[in-house]
């Protein structure tokens, strides 16, 4: 087993290393209050996270299972437990694709849209924070 030596040759800074650590707390701030905010909305971070990704395909007003599946870094069956949990509090309906009748696509109901934009809106100041925050004068 190797231990670990400070005479080892390594391309990365002492501030590489800061920046790095920063970057990370702050994020987990960030990850910690919006987890926050969504349980005091009635809702689990990741049923927040389903639905501002439904959100975010305005212009096509859905997704398929396995589109967000892929936002959420999901597993499938995992997402599709998770649209079930969504579809029977009303935040959600799966709907036959129109031109594929087999592929369902996931709809964002009015429910679901209102509870969205309430917890967006409630994330912004510390989005701005963190914004801030990553903006540090010699970072790169």
């Amino acid at each position: 087993m190797e231990r670990y030596s400070a005479k080892k040759s390594n391309s990365l800074t002492d501030k590489d290393f800061q920046r790095l650590s920063q970057f990370r707390y702050r994020l987990r701030c960030f990850l910690r209050q919006s987890d926050d905010l969504c349980r005091a909305q009635g809702l689990t971070p990741l049923q927040y996270q389903l639905l501002l990704h439904l959100k975010a395909c305005e212009g096509r007003g859905w997704a398929t299972v396995g589109e967000l599946a892929e936002r959420l870094q999901a597993k499938h069956h995992g997402t599709v437990a998770l649209i079930d949990r969504c579809e029977e509090a009303g935040l959600v309906e799966r709907r036959p694709g129109q031109r594929d009748r087999r592929q369902m696509q996931v709809h964002l109901l009015e429910k679901g849209n209102r509870l969205v934009g309430r917890i967006a809106e409630l994330h912004q100041p510390e989005l701005m924070h963190l914004q801030e925050k990553l903006l540090v004068p010699g970072g790169q």
